[in-house]
């Protein structure tokens, strides 16, 4: 029998150098696309590669595989939410909900604050839609043109939707990254995002006055034509009224109850089917099967926008890139992403690489503002070196876990930390997935935008502020 021995730093970093040399020749030669199954491949990859090295130091397999089916076990309820989220939003694409919160955000715009408003838009509409990449690619790109017009510099117009866009994307329950950080912790949801709001409104917030003061100094003239054919083209499609919004505020009435996450954004889900076909029946009649009934059409419109892709066209290409949704199926590509993630952080924590990387950087981190700031440096080192956002929360999330509960501290200061420095930091790292994205969509670079990306900036200095501080600390409530 081969006795086990227990990883050095160096050995326990393999796994990790190869990660990081597969995702870069990922970003290099996929781009954008690198998402759609060859950063999974290199997760799985580099998940061989910890096995190998565990099982050269006398790991067994069976151990290695035990700890992969443990974590995804952890990320479980979170996969399951994901689901209930693209059901949620595909219904309340139908019904009119999103759109409805697209237009009257568009309302606030006015061309003297125009970076303020541009980031409370883009904060509205990622709140809505929960994903930041969606946020940019619609209203983002919509706002660059109005705003070139009205003679800000790219980076600052950049910088104001990307804030915004960061911000709702932090703060939605929609959000993946809002679903995948308090299941790294042990946490849940909407502990989670209560926990966020009192460093992401006091980031948000001094952004927003930094962005006010740069729209009063650097505004000039003003033509909003783009926003208002926007405003038209949702207008010309849907039954635009407050009214709707008592669907998000039922969801939010659940979440005030304490009904847990998935249920009531599945009760989310079917109000909104349920409002498409009391108040929007000429979406109903525009995604049906030529010849079929009012009642057929209504409950294939539902099923098809909860589980599959949906678009409504109105002509209009700002407003067509909108109002689309990928249902259930849109959320796969995640879903899949994710389990790769387990399964690498699984082989990482079963053999005890993470442990040892861990114990490296905790051995500086005495006190509990030192173990915020490590975790945050180690969130921010992952976006610069592994590529990806998710990979940022997901494996420093596995690997400080144990830390804060066997330091007395609640869950939700983790999963506070690791959206706060591993979500925001994500779209200010050129080779990272979401900073490519978002220099490509917007056609500005990031090195250009990086400086006005207020928020995004902020966040990290936040928490690592209130660590030291020791403000807003849960600590950890042993139950009997």
């Amino acid at each position: 029998m081969t006795s086990e021995k227990k990883p050095s730093l160096l050995q326990s970093f393999i796994p990790l150098i190869f990660l990081v040399s597969l995702l870069g020749m990922n970003v290099a030669f996929y781009g954008d696309d690198s998402l759609g199954g060859a950063n999974q491949m290199a997760l799985l990859f580099s998940a061989g590669v910890a096995g190998v090295v565990a099982m050269v130091l006398g790991q067994k397999w069976d151990t290695l595989f035990d700890g992969v089916i443990s974590s995804i076990g952890s990320a479980l309820p979170a996969l399951i939410i994901l689901l209930m989220i693209g059901a949620l939003a595909g219904t309340w694409l139908i019904s009119g909900v999103v759109p409805a919160m697209i237009y009257y955000g568009l309302e606030i715009l006015n061309p003297t604050i125009f970076l303020f408003a541009t980031c409370i838009i883009c904060s509205i509409v990622s709140v809505a839609t929960g994903s930041s990449w969606t946020t940019v690619a619609t209203v983002g790109v919509a706002l660059m043109g109005i705003g070139r017009i009205l003679g800000f510099g790219d980076g600052m117009i950049a910088g104001a939707i990307i804030s915004g866009s960061y911000f709702g994307d932090k703060m939605s329950p929609l959000s993946d990254t809002t679903n995948l950080a308090p299941a790294m912790a042990g946490t849940d949801l909407f502990t989670h995002i209560k926990h966020m709001m009192w460093t992401t409104f006091p980031s948000i917030t001094i952004a927003a006055l930094m962005f006010l003061v740069l729209g009063f100094t650097s505004g000039s003239g003003a033509d909003v034509e783009g926003v208002e054919s926007l405003q038209a083209a949702i207008a010309s499609k849907f039954n635009i009224s407050l009214g709707l919004f008592l669907v998000p505020v039922a969801v939010i009435a659940l979440i005030v109850k304490k009904v847990p996450a998935a249920p009531a954004l599945l009760i989310g889900a079917l109000i909104g089917g349920i409002t498409a076909i009391a108040f929007q029946p000429q979406i109903i009649e525009s995604l049906a099967t030529e010849g079929v009934g009012y009642g057929q059409a209504a409950y294939m419109a539902m099923i098809d926008a909860m589980t599959t892709d949906v678009a409504i066209v109105t002509g209009d290409a700002a407003a067509d890139d909108l109002l689309s949704s990928g249902g259930m199926n849109g959320m796969l590509g995640t879903i899949w992403l994710i389990i790769c993630a387990m399964i690498f952080g699984g082989i990482m924590e079963a053999s005890g690489m993470l442990e040892r990387i861990a114990q490296t950087i905790l051995h500086l981190a005495k006190s509990t503002g030192s173990l915020i700031a490590s975790t945050a440096g180690t969130c921010m080192v992952f976006n610069v070196t592994a590529s990806d956002q998710y990979l940022a929360i997901v494996v420093p999330g596995r690997m400080f876990a144990k830390e804060y509960e066997k330091r007395g501290l609640a869950g939700e200061n983790l999963s506070r930390t690791l959206e706060d420095s591993g979500t925001v930091t994500s779209a200010l790292v050129p080779w990272n997935t979401c900073g490519a994205y978002h220099a490509g969509v917007l056609g500005v670079a990031t090195g250009t935008y990086l400086p006005f990306a207020f928020f995004n900036i902020i966040s990290p200095i936040m928490t690592i502020f209130y660590g030291y501080m020791g403000w807003k600390i849960t600590k950890l409530v042993k139950k009997d």
